[in-house]
Order: structure tokens, then C-alpha cells, then sequence
């Protein structure tokens, strides 16, 4: 086996082992349990119970009014208060309602007691007790919920991803029902920062129209100093089942991959793309998104969130002033600027929804990304890479909003939590001794020029940095479709920035049965060519849309495809979604998907696609133009239009077999609210007319 970065003939005819979950050796617990030591105690202390106590000393401040008019659940609320310990004479001041996705249960010395799913809720419990104290010390009441949430990259390739997506539409769900379950809260201070968790906590604030919120961003874990970042370690199996790390080295990666303990990934994935969404649609105080957790800074920011929640309540100013068409427009431009993660399609929609705005179409996408240069160079998009911290010490959102500001892209009568509009917290940032210092920091600290980092639109075009997404459509995709163009290899590019690949088809119904074909390919075992994925061809993934699987992020896929020394010349089309760490020709999100009828579900194997995506104009097609008998002659995009007007629906379309029943009524619930592209929310208003008219057409039956 070969070092690390050895040269790609790695990739030759010897055979390897497949790295798989068999791999794991089980840690066995010490000992055998007997069934008497789960049936009785050793410690004599369980007996001694007391069995009344005398309650809280002092009195409640309650007036004639309160207990002739009041609801009798507020005093109630009020003797429960006290009973948790609340000092009764402190029982009026205003209260205020955090919320949190946290998980795990840390020691005082930060040590796990119990491991939380990700290193993105672990350390939310400091910030949630640094905002609950800044509230006590405003004299206010602090109330705390929580709602935890799931780890896309723990899930990756497992049953879990099929509750990845439906989990943020529940989540939202309780959160705003326990809103909705303390009436005597005057705000909502929301403290979250992953892929799902934060989606949810900003659709449920944009709900609470008439409500104070701020958003807390959960902050960004710090890259290793000598190692490979979160993105990049998730290939390390397919790169050491080719040969090019040893078991040694992938060893030490694995383990430092996460440099401090808290905080979302260190790239510009689905998690840190929603920290600079919340920011940009004014939701979250300036220069809080990608903060690194665990620091006084980051600490910080829960604090100052608390107090300007404070001051919203007594301003008047609630999330309705807030969340409006400027902020998503605002929200729209800034995650183009920035190159985001394209699970932002899926949540924008929803967090409009939940505001009652219009939700954004794709023709809405396409406008914005065709006006806005991407300025930021992140990983995992390039040119250079750099770790999400070093965004945030560049200058972070309001850095990048100047520039945008500049070229007239920004609605800058915005109001934003800080109670101000956006026009005058961009002067403040520009003149701000916080900017000076932090952007000085970086380059004394790192040797990182700032500007290297977050680019004028005239240095970013000088690099080579192009807008962030394109749209393709075509007899494959008459719905749209998305593809982070940006991330594409620009070596795969034409002169005129254009990729083209005319391929080969290659289906397959599960992610699992393409990363076997593909890392058949990489071995290139003595396996007939029709089992194994191969350079040239087009993998076409279908039934991973909601319907499918939940619309699962199919991260192995693009990642084995990333390891391979061919693998960029492979391009990958399905109605599934992407991590926001892939990269390359890998067109998600295609609709209709393949079991709601989508032309997609009738690509046979063998079948010639043709892509185009312009990364320059923004313009992209991706079209059956023949089948496999098809000469090239032949071949065009008017043949493959009577081709899929000829044919059925594979006949082999069909959900996951281990589908969850709660994520398929989530998918036909979605699907009745606008899909893919309407951002797979509930429409409670469609769902229940679709409910009345299916009751009243089997009435007639």
C-alpha cells in the first residue's frame, strides 16, 4: 500500500479489500450482567425516601385580578416556577424562551457523561447558559426547551438518511408547539447549527409572526493544524480501499478530523451555509454566523442575542418586521455570494413559507445567481480551500455583504434583531475596531491575507471564481434541476468555461448498488464491464427523491467519485440530493422524480445522455438524446423526446423497502405542498383540500 498522495496507478488491476461496516471490531462490554444486579440495589441510600417536604418558603405576588381573571394555568405555571427553585419575589420580571437543539450530557469539565450525535449540539448548553444568565441579569424569567437533532455525515449511507430531511420538518413542528405551550413568553431566543436543526429553528421563528426572535448560529469546529478537514476525511475509505493512504495515516486522520469539540463542519456544507443564511436575512445579530465554538466570542454572541431580544420586545419589533421579501432577497444574494451548499433550495422555500411569503421558483434562483458573483474561497469550493473560521475572521457575512452592497445587490432598508436597518450595521461594520482587529488577527495568526479569503467581485473573477449554481433543464429534468457549477473541475472545462459530456448511462434504484459499482470500477476487478461504473459513463441514481427514500444526501456516492483518479469524469444525475461538501458534475434535486412520474424514471442502462452546463452564462441542459442502438448520427435531443414518449416507467420504480412509514406520509405530505422545489413543506391548505376531495371522490364510489 502506498503513501498518501502516491501516484494514481493505485487504481490499476490489483484487487483490494472492500472497506465496510464488517470492518468494525465491536467493543464487548466487561463482564457479564446478571439479572440479579438488574433487579436490586447495593446502595442502602435507595431507602431512605422522604415522602413529603414543606415546599418553598415566602409568597407569591398574587393580586385579587390574577386569581379571579387569570387563566388558571399562569398560577399554576407560577407554583411550578417556584417549586424548580425560582425565588418568588423575582416572579415578575418578563420572560423569555430559549431553544436549543443541544445533545449529549456533558461532565462540569466538558468531558461526555453521554455523547451527543455530533460535535454541532455539543457545546450548544454553554451557549444556552450564557444567554439564560445575561437574561436573569436584565431581570427577565429565562424558560429552556429542546429538540435535538440528527448528524447527516453519521447517517451517510445508513437506513438513518431516510429521516434526515422529514426530521426538519418535525423538528419545526415541536419547536413551535413549544412556543406555543408557554403563552406568557414575550420572545424567542432559538440557539442552534446544523444541517437540519437550524433549517427548522429559522422556519419555526419565521412562523411566529407577531413574536421577538433571534437566532443564535451554533458556530463552526476548528480544522485540524496538520490533517485533513470533516469534508475531506469522509472519502478516506475509498481512498484507502485504492491504496493511496495507509491504514496508519487514515487512523490519525480520523481521529483529529474534529479539532475542538463544538461547532458544525469546518466547510461551507448545509450547516455553515444556513449560519450565513440566518445572518443575511437579518434573523441573527452581524458578524454571529461561523463563529468558533467554544470561545469567547462565540460566548459572547449569545449574550449580546439575549439582550437584543430584549430590546426588540421593548421596540415592538417582532419576527414579521423582519422576515420579509427584502430579507429573502437578501438571504438569496448573500448564499450566492458565498457558494453555498444547495440543500439551501430545500430550505429557503420553507423558511418563506413559514413567514408567509412567496416561496422563491427556480426562475427566482436563476435570477439571482446569474447577478451575483461568488466572493468566497471556502472549502470545499476552492480555489484554495480555506476552513470556515477563517471566513469568520475575514470578516464573515458583513464583510461579504460590503462588497454585495457596493454592486447594488442588497436590500439595505432590511431591519434586522439588532433593531436597525442593514444600511446602517454595514457602516458600523466598515468602521468597526471588531473588523480591524479580527481581519489583522487572521493574517498575523494564520499568515492569511483577508482579502485572499473574501475577494473583491474584481480579484474574484481574477481567480476564476464563477457564480454558484446552475439550473439545468431538459428532457430529463423539465422541472429543473440543480448542480453546484462552481465546485466543478475547472480542467473539465472548454475554453469557453463550458462543461460537455456526452456518456453512457448507468442506472441504479439504490445509492448502496452504485458505491459497490464504483469501487468495482476503482478495483477493476475481473468483473464483466456492465457491473462495474467506468469513465465516461453517467450514473443516474433514481428513486432517492422523497418519495424514494426521503430524498437521502448521497455523499457516498460523489465522495468515492472525488478519491478516484477517473472519477471526475464521471457525472452523476438524480432526483436524491448532494451534500454540500460534493463537488464535480453531479446534477441533484431533478424533478419530477423518478416515482412521481419524472421522465428520469425511464433511462435505461445503456441509454446516451448528453450535459451541458455553462458555467460562465449559467445556462445547463441535461437530455437523453438515443438509446444504446442509437447511431451516433442519430443522436439528438429531438430522438431522445420520442424515446421517453415511447416508453413506460421502469418497472422495477419502487420506495425503499425499509422506507419509515413516517417519512413516506412525510413524502406524499410534501409532495402535495410543492415538492422538491417548494421545499417539501407541509401546505396544510392544499393537503387538507387534497384530503376533501379524495374523501369525497370515494364517497362516490
Amino acid at each position: 500500500m502506498t503513501a498518501h498522495g502516491a501516484d494514481c496507478s493505485v487504481c490499476g488491476d490489483e484487487t483490494f479489500a472492500f472497506w465496510t461496516l464488517s470492518s468494525y471490531r465491536e467493543t464487548q462490554v466487561q463482564g457479564k450482567i446478571t439479572l440479579e444486579e438488574i433487579l436490586t440495589a447495593d446502595d442502602e441510600a435507595v431507602y431512605n425516601i422522604v415522602s413529603h417536604a414543606p415546599g418553598p418558603q415566602g409568597r407569591l405576588a398574587l393580586t385579587e385580578e390574577q386569581l379571579t381573571n387569570a387563566p388558571s394555568g399562569h398560577i399554576f405555571g407560577m407554583s411550578q416556577s417556584v417549586g424548580m427553585g425560582w425565588d418568588p419575589a423575582k416572579l415578575g420580571g418578563e420572560q423569555f424562551l430559549l431553544l436549543s437543539t443541544q445533545g449529549g450530557v456533558r461532565a462540569g469539565n466538558g468531558k461526555p457523561v453521554a455523547l451527543g450525535y455530533h460535535s454541532g449540539h455539543w457545546e450548544l448548553g454553554l451557549l444556552m447558559r450564557a444567554a439564560a444568565e445575561e437574561f436573569q441579569s436584565l431581570g427577565c424569567i429565562p424558560f429552556a426547551g429542546f429538540c435535538s437533532d440528527p448528524c447527516d455525515g453519521r447517517t451517510q449511507g445508513t437506513p438513518g438518511m431516510m429521516d434526515s430531511l422529514a426530521y426538519r420538518n418535525d423538528a419545526a413542528t415541536i419547536f413551535r408547539r413549544l412556543i406555543r405551550s408557554l403563552p406568557t413568553r414575550k420572545g424567542v431566543l432559538g440557539i442552534a447549527t446544523c444541517d437540519k436543526g437550524l433549517p427548522a429553528m429559522m422556519m419555526t421563528l419565521a412562523a411566529m409572526h407577531d413574536l421577538p426572535s433571534v437566532v443564535v448560529p451554533g458556530g463552526v469546529t476548528l480544522a485540524p493544524t496538520a490533517g485533513e478537514d470533516l469534508g475531506t476525511v469522509q472519502s478516506i475509505g475509498a481512498r484507502f480501499a485504492q491504496g493511496e493512504v495507509t491504514l496508519q495515516y487514515a487512523q490519525e486522520m480520523t481521529c483529529r478530523a474534529c479539532a475542538s469539540a463544538g461547532g458544525g463542519c469546518q466547510f461551507l456544507g448545509t450547516a455553515a451555509t444556513s449560519q450565513v443564511v440566518a445572518e443575511a436575512l437579518g434573523m441573527s445579530l452581524p458578524h454571529t454566523a461561523l463563529a468558533p465554538s467554544g470561545q469567547a466570542v462565540w460566548l459572547d454572541a449569545a449574550r449580546r442575542s439575549a439582550r437584543a431580544l430584549v430590546r426588540l420586545n421593548q421596540r415592538g419589533i417582532v419576527a414579521g418586521d423582519i422576515v420579509n421579501g427584502a430579507a429573502l432577497h437578501n438571504a438569496m444574494v448573500v448564499y450566492a455570494a458565498f457558494g453555498g451548499s444547495t440543500n439551501l433550495l430545500l430550505h429557503i422555500p420553507a423558511i418563506a413559507y413559514a413567514a408567509g411569503l412567496t416561496r422563491p421558483t427556480i426562475k427566482d434562483w436563476d435570477a439571482i445567481n446569474r447577478k451575483v458573483p461568488r466572493l468566497v474561497d471556502v472549502l470545499p469550493n476552492g480555489p484554495v480551500g480555506h476552513p470556515t473560521v477563517r471566513v469568520f475572521l475575514a470578516g464573515g457575512v458583513p464583510e461579504v455583504m460590503l462588497h454585495l452592497c457596493q454592486l447594488g445587490l442588497l436590500q439595505t432598508g432590511a431591519l434586522t434583531v439588532s433593531g436597525e436597518k442593514l444600511a446602517g450595521l454595514l457602516d458600523w461594520w466598515e468602521k468597526s475596531e471588531r473588523r480591524k482587529r479580527l481581519r489583522d488577527l487572521l493574517y498575523r495568526q494564520d499568515g492569511i491575507d483577508p482579502d485572499e479569503v473574501i475577494m473583491s467581485p474584481a480579484k474574484a473573477q481574477q481567480r476564476g471564481l464563477t457564480s454558484t449554481i446552475t439550473l439545468p433543464r431538459g428532457n430529463l429534468a423539465p422541472q429543473g434541476s440543480v448542480v453546484k457549477s462552481t465546485a466543478i473541475d475547472p480542467s473539465l472545462l472548454g475554453a469557453d468555461g463550458v462543461y460537455r459530456m456526452v456518456g453512457t448511462a448507468r442506472v441504479f434504484l439504490t445509492e448502496r448498488a452504485a458505491v459497490e459499482a464504483i469501487k468495482k470500477g476503482a478495483a477493476r476487478l475481473r468483473l464483466a464491464a456492465p457491473r462495474r461504473v467506468q469513465p465516461g459513463q453517467v450514473i443516474v441514481l433514481i428513486c432517492a427523491g422523497p418519495m424514494g427514500s426521503g430524498m437521502e444526501e448521497v455523499l457516498q456516492v460523489t465522495g468515492a467519485l472525488k478519491a478516484l483518479c477517473w472519477g471526475k469524469d464521471v457525472a452523476v444525475i438524480t432526483d436524491g440530493r448532494f451534500s454540500g461538501v460534493s463537488t464535480g458534475p453531479c446534477i441533484g434535486h431533478v424533478a419530477p422524480e423518478a416515482l412521481a412520474g419524472g421522465p428520469v424514471g425511464k433511462v435505461l442502462d445503456g441509454d446516451i445522455i448528453e450535459i451541458v452546463i455553462d458555467c460562465k452564462s449559467l445556462h445547463g441542459s441535461v437530455d437523453l438524446i438515443g438509446d444504446a442502438d442509437a447511431p451516433a448520427e442519430k443522436r439528438s435531443i429531438e430522438f431522445g423526446n420520442r424515446l421517453l414518449a415511447k416508453r413506460k416507467p421502469r418497472p422495477d420504480l419502487a420506495p425503499r423497502p425499509d422506507l419509515p412509514t413516517d417519512t413516506h406520509l412525510w413524502s406524499a405530505l410534501q409532495d402535495i405542498g410543492g415538492g422538491t422545489w417548494g421545499g417539501c413543506v407541509f401546505d396544510v391548505e392544499k393537503i387538507v383540500r387534497t384530503l376533501d376531495a379524495g374523501k369525497n371522490a370515494l364517497s362516490r364510489r
